[in-house]
This record gives C-alpha cells, sequence and structure tokens, in this order.
C-alpha cells in the first residue's frame, strides 16, 4: 500500500508533528513499506497458533516477605519526647 504525499502530511497533522517537505517524502516511503510488510503478514496461516499476551513467560519478580520481630509498643515510645495514653503526643496545628 503507497501512501500519498497528502495522507502522509495528513497523518502529520493528526499527531501534531510538523514535517518539512524532505521529512514528508522519507516518511512516505517509510510508511508505505511498514504498511506493505504488514500485508505480507496478513497471509500468514495463524489457524493453529494459539493467541499470546506475551511472548516470553512471566515470572513472579517480588521477593518473599521475610517476617521478623518488630518493637514492642514500650520501646517506641521510649524515645518519644511526649506521651498521653500510650501515643505520641504532638502539637495541634488545627483549631
Amino acid at each position: 500500500m503507497k501512501l500519498s504525499y497528502e495522507q502522509v502530511k495528513h497523518i502529520a497533522w493528526l499527531a501534531r508533528l510538523g514535517l518539512s517537505e524532505e521529512d514528508v517524502e522519507k516518511f512516505s516511503l517509510q510508511l508505505s513499506n511498514i504498511l506493505e510488510n504488514f500485508e505480507i503478514l496478513k497471509h500468514v496461516n495463524t489457524d493453529n497458533v494459539a493467541p499470546l499476551a506475551h511472548i516470553i513467560p512471566l515470572q513472579n519478580v517480588f521477593r518473599e516477605d521475610n517476617v521478623a520481630d518488630s518493637y514492642s509498643q514500650a520501646e517506641i515510645l521510649s524515645n518519644a519526647p511526649k506521651q498521653a495514653e500510650k501515643c505520641f503526643k504532638v502539637q495541634a496545628i488545627l483549631e
């Protein structure tokens, strides 16, 4: 499929690209070549090919959780400058 000069200008306008005359001619050839390759791929028999979401197998890349003991509430509050009812006490910023 050969793209015309006007079609490439229209595609550039839709993509909000400012192209020079040289660019339009260059991209006309390149886009036409890409579309011709798609036309060739249309004729490939894919009846016995299962559809894929990814071409490579996916695996979980996250590490396993390491469960460890935490500090007790008393240890955490021991460094607090002010405490009230087993909580940090901070100055109010809203009235």
